[in-house]
């Protein structure tokens, strides 16, 4: 018989509650599910409360649902620290991916460094070739049929292929990258640290590489970039440069996915943008906003009063952005996707210091992707006889998502 798992002797009963990112039944892979409905239903309940065993390495956490709440931890670095060795931990190690589990003021140096590198005017400059890599696809998708996987033939390759050649690296080992993403953000420690061990050992070859022959790309950038003066120092380098290698290989993918999934399902809507094309970049938003994936977590810096309820130091903060983004006190009508919604201050790329830095080009991406998708494909439904399974948990997603256009 399994064990109750504990609740910490300073967590008043009257603060706990029953949520786990990966073992609810909602958040396990389910054909035809919604994991963010699921969620959403938490703001039913306090805006705060301690869930046991809900991490993914199976620690306790408080979790934050309103939109209010997680705005004032996830602005407070000093209060709430992003240091958890998420990638580090995964090899026995100690050090922080930079500049992600950095807390101010430390982490306003490198993100200043690296803002530059991801502004508007970079990702236009991309946006030519988002665009070919998004026709090249699913030109080649009609020319094998009038039915494709999404998630492998064109979610992972467009996102992937475009975040490689940021970086300045081959897309001749695409697919093998995505594998190790999926090892490490969705599999057991076994797997996370084979995966961890794989992605370290090809960026430092890759960074070794670039000191010897440097090129127009993200990596030299990172070998002769200074911060305060000085060069980035070895570990400065792998650090920064496993967070925008894993940043780039899953995330934006699975928007895209869960994007077309919703409008697979809804015919009608997708109709609305067929008739109205000028308003893909505001329906981009409002379904980042339905359907965000990551669960930012903290940890508490000092003892404090939350929502009603004890936090105290090295407690662990959850502020899943499925339950913020369906804030009722936030968006009216939070359950219906509005195409033309306004005010939309979604969290799908966090808030406050460590907000997404890579928010404008994964906003290009996913417009670029519709848009050339639906200039391409008439309407579009899931294929008979086929289940999309989605998930919750580390990233939430959605797999198997065969569609049909004949």
């Amino acid at each position: 018989m399994a064990s109750k798992p504990t609740v910490p002797d300073h967590v008043p009963a009257h603060c706990v509650g029953a949520f786990n990112l990966y073992k609810s039944p909602e958040m396990r892979p389910t054909p035809f599910g919604d994991p963010f409905a699921a969620v959403a239903k938490l703001l039913d309940g306090p805006s705060v409360f301690y869930a046991p065993e809900t991490t993914r390495d199976g620690q306790g956490a408080w979790i934050v649902t309103t939109a209010e709440e997680q705005r004032n931890v996830l602005q407070d670095g000093a209060s709430f620290s992003s240091y958890r060795r998420i990638f580090s931990s995964a090899i026995g190690e100690d050090w922080p991916v930079i500049p992600l589990e950095l807390d101010p003021p430390e982490h306003g140096k490198y993100r200043s460094m690296l803002n530059p590198l991801l502004s508007p005017k970079r990702v236009a400059a991309l946006e030519p070739f988002v665009t070919a890599k998004a026709v090249e696809l699913i030109e080649g998708l009609k020319a094998r049929g009038a039915s494709a996987e999404i998630m492998t033939e064109f979610a992972f390759p467009l996102a992937v292929s475009v975040f490689l050649a940021f970086l300045g690296i081959p897309d001749d080992r695409l697919m093998e990258f995505v594998g190790w993403a999926n090892e490490l953000l969705h599999m057991g420690p076994a797997e996370r640290t084979a995966a961890a061990h794989k992605v370290l050992n090809f960026l430092e070859s890759m960074i070794a590489q670039r000191k010897a022959q440097p090129a127009d790309d993200f990596m030299t950038f990172l070998v002769k970039a200074q911060v305060e003066g000085r060069p980035l120092t070895d570990q400065e380098i792998r650090s920064i440069a496993v967070l925008l290698f894993i940043g780039g290989l899953d995330t934006v993918a699975t928007a895209i996915g869960l994007d077309l999934y919703f409008l697979a399902r809804n015919p009608d809507r997708q109709q609305e943008l067929r008739d109205n094309p000028a308003i893909m970049p505001s329906a981009v938003e409002e379904m980042l906003r339905a359907f965000p994936s990551v669960t930012p977590i903290r940890t508490a810096t000092r003892d404090m009063d939350l929502g009603g309820c004890p936090i105290r130091k090295g407690d662990l903060v959850s502020c899943p952005s499925m339950a913020s983004s369906r804030d009722p006190a936030e968006f009216p009508d939070p359950n219906t996707i509005d195409f033309n919604r306004e005010d939309n201050r979604h969290t799908a790329f966090s808030y406050g210091p460590h907000r997404c830095l890579g928010s404008h080009l994964a906003r290009r991406e996913i417009i670029i992707a519709l848009n050339e998708w639906f200039a391409r494909i008439p309407p579009f439904r899931i294929k008979e006889g086929t289940a999309p399974v989605t998930f919750g948990g580390f990233v939430f997603g959605v797999e198997n998502l065969v569609l049909d256009w004949s």
